[in-house]
Formats: structure tokens, sequence, C-alpha cells
């Protein structure tokens, strides 16, 4: 089968729209930032007559800091991967209940980690609002190269091995954390992780509807870029070392494992030869070789 121009295959993966929409709306928890912040324990700041931040105060360990604020900027950094799915997948279209909603879920991810880690005076605000700044402006992918690379189902691989990779970050970073308010709200943010990780892969289903091989070619490139949660940050260095292993062979492959299964992807055949090739380097990462 002949791949799909680009526009031919997002009008393929359109049909699949609705019901993938309806299912993500019943999986989906609805809650409120503003419910797990405990507000209480916050006070002012010195430019309204309080006290500033100093290291005495913080109320996580230095790995939890940093795994808290690779976190943070991750989401942060939402405006960059909105354009890099509205780019293909325009929001003003029926595609916002995609590119749309999914945006307005990941943002309270962010709302809810600063409210908490500012009130609760866990890390330096002036510093994260500065590193906040520079990654957001810096933007992931905000380069003409790295977004040509992307096609719709390059954006959509990469989508449901990045909302996989947070489940599993969050998953280390919770270990470490000793409030049983904070471990609430990475588990609220972890399940939304994961019910966004289904929702893209149930596009990737669509994908091999139309474009099987395309579709596991681009699976293949999401997984080998194994671009960590963190590790675009500039000047993250001493708090990478930290939490460089929250990433690893085991949760890669549990990653491209939850994709496989997913997808079907053992059961799928009569793929080209470099289309076959990828399914075996995915199954093989996945532990299903």
């Amino acid at each position: 089968m002949n791949a799909l121009d680009e526009d031919d295959l997002i009008i393929a993966l359109e049909k699949a729209l609705p019901e993938i929409a309806e299912d993500h709306q019943a999986a989906a928890t609805p809650w409120s930032p503003h419910d797990w912040v405990p507000w209480d324990d916050g006070r002012n700041f010195a430019f309204l007559g309080g006290d500033d931040w100093d290291p005495s105060q913080a109320t996580l360990s230095d790995e939890a800091r940093a795994g808290s604020l690779a976190l943070l900027l991750t989401k942060d950094n939402l405006p960059s991967y909105h354009r890099v799915l509205a780019k293909h997948f325009p929001a003003f279209s029926d595609w916002r209940q995609l590119v749309g909603v999914w945006t307005a879920e990941d943002n309270r991810h962010a709302i809810v980690l600063r409210d908490y880690l500012v009130v609760k005076r866990a890390i330096d605000p002036v510093d994260s609002e500065e590193r906040r700044r520079e990654h957001v402006t810096k933007g992931y992918r905000q380069n003409t190269a790295a977004e040509g690379e992307l096609g719709p189902l390059d954006v959509l691989a990469m989508m449901a091995v990045h909302e996989n990779q947070c489940v599993h970050f969050i998953k280390r970073l919770s270990a470490v954390v000793g409030d049983d308010v904070y471990q609430q709200i990475l588990t609220k943010i972890s399940n939304d992780d994961r019910v966004q990780g289904e929702t893209f892969a149930a596009f990737l289903n669509a994908g091999l509807v139309a474009d099987q091989d395309t579709t596991v070619l681009a699976l293949d490139k999401a997984l080998a870029r194994n671009e960590a949660i963190g590790s675009d940050i500039d000047d993250f260095e001493p708090e990478w070392a930290l939490i460089s292993d929250y990433e690893n062979a085991d949760t890669r492959q549990a990653t491209a494992a939850t994709i496989v299964d997913a997808i079907k992807l053992e059961s799928v055949h009569g793929l080209g030869d470099d289309a076959e090739a990828a399914r075996q380097r995915i199954l093989a990462l996945a532990g299903r070789g």
C-alpha cells in the first residue's frame, strides 16, 4: 500500500475523531487545581511585606526538588507542545476535540504544581520563574529543522510516548515525596497523562488502518528519540545528576510495551521491509521480541 499524503492522512484520522473524543471524555476525570493547594500554609513574600524564600525553607529533598522542577518546567512548556500538535491538527477545526481538550487538561498540571510548590516554599520561586521564561522561550522543537522532521503520525507517536514517559517519571518522583497532599497531586497528574497517552495511542490505531507502514515507522522514531523528561532544560546539570536514572531501560521498555499493547502491534502484518524492521525493533524494546 502506498503511503498517504498528509492531507489524505489527516482526513482518514479525522474519521476516528468523534469516537476517540467520546472515549476520552468517558475516561477523563475532571478536577480543579485550586482544590489541591494548601493555601493556609502560604505567606507573603517581601514584595508584599513578608519574607523572601531562602534555602532553609525548602520542604523537599534535593532529589525531589530536582524532579519537581523538571516536571514543572516540562508542563510549563505546554504552549510549545500545543504548537507542534496544532501545526497538523488545527485547534480551530474539529481537531479542537483533541488539541484543545488536551491543552486545557494539561494546563492545569503546571498550575497546580507551581501553586503548591510556591505556597509550600518547596522551591526557589525566583529561580523557577527565570527558568520558566528561558525554557518556554526556547520551546520544544521550535525550529524549522526540528519541525520539518515531524509529520502528523510522528506528532501523535511522539505524544503517546511523551505522556507515558510522564507517567513513569511521576512514579519515581512520588517515591521520594513525603507529603501526602503532594503525592495526591502527582497522582492526579499521572492519571491525566495515562488517559492522554491512551488517547494518542487510539489515534495510532486509526493510523494503522489508514497507513500502517508510516504509523509503525513513526512510533519507532518516537521511541528511538529517547527525550527524557528534564533532559532538554538548559543549565540543569546539578539537578539532572540527581534524576538522570528516572528514565532507564525498564521505563523505556514499559513505555514501549504500553503502546504495543494499545495498538496490538504484535498482530500487525503485511508491512514493507523498513516498517517490518521497525516493528521488530519496537517489539524487542517492549520485551516482546
